[in-house]
This record gives C-alpha cells, sequence and structure tokens, in this order.
C-alpha cells in the first residue's frame, strides 16, 4: 500500500535550480564530516605517540675511543679529513631526541665553543657526538 503512495512521483526527474550552481561533491561531503568538538586533540595524540631515543651517556671506554678520534681528527684537520659522525640531536617539543649519522668533511675544532665545524658550516656539540668513523686517507680520494 506504502508504495502506491509514492508511485506518482516516483519516476520524476531530479530538481535542479535553474538560478544556482550545484554544490561540489566535495562541499556536499564537507557538511556530513565528523564534527572535531576537541580542535588539536588528534594532533596531541599523534604527538604523544611519537617515539624518541634517550640520550645514551657513553662509559669510560667509549669517552677514550671518541677523545682518540677527536685527537685523530685534530692531527689531519689541514687535510680537512673525512668522516662519519654520529651525534644526538634533542627533540624540539619532548624529552629525548634521536641520533643521527652525518657524512662530511671537518674544517675545524672550536675547544672554546665545544663545537665539530664541518667544511659545509654545519656545527655539531661536542657533548652530543657518540661516535666518530675517520674515513681512510685513500677513501677521502
Amino acid at each position: 500500500m506504502q508504495q502506491d503512495s509514492y508511485s506518482d512521483i516516483l519516476h520524476l526527474p531530479h530538481y535542479q535550480s535553474k538560478k544556482r550552481q550545484p554544490m561540489p561533491l566535495h562541499d556536499r561531503a564537507a557538511q556530513f564530516a565528523p564534527f572535531a568538538a576537541l580542535t588539536g586533540y588528534d594532533a596531541a595524540i599523534s604527538e604523544t605517540a611519537r617515539l624518541t631515543d634517550r640520550r645514551i651517556i657513553p662509559d669510560d671506554e667509549t669517552e677514550r675511543e671518541l677523545n682518540l678520534q677527536i685527537h685523530l681528527l685534530e692531527e689531519r684537520i689541514i687535510e680537512k679529513p673525512s668522516a662519519a659522525i654520529t651525534y644526538f640531536v634533542p627533540d624540539e617539543r619532548k624529552e629525548g631526541g634521536q641520533y643521527v649519522t652525518l657524512h662530511g668533511r671537518v674544517r675545524r675544532i672550536d675547544y672554546f665553543d665545544e663545537m665539530l665545524i664541518l667544511t659545509d658550516g654545519k656545527k655539531i656539540k661536542l657533548g652530543d657526538i657518540l661516535e666518530i668513523r675517520l674515513k681512510d686517507r685513500a677513501e677521502d680520494v
């Protein structure tokens, strides 16, 4: 019985205004998007879930090895030796950070500011360095 009540309009063409353009589908879909009652909540959850590394405190043996590598760098500084330097980059938003390995040529060691300065201008704090791997002179060429 209900089918009969709509049979008079069931097959009529869809109405379209002659004065207005139809709304784009993207805009129509946005009308039905979920309401974000807590602005920034998703970003806060993502930030909390983002993992950081803890800074490694080097033991005495690692400290000695690092000091030896810095000494070897200093002896070859005139050559601008090539090295792979692993160092800690603190996170700007939360506790911890990440370890990064940078390959480059060392221009100088600034003991006053405690910085290792590369030929490309990059500066690395000596206290953040975990490991220095000097490349052989044969590899530098």
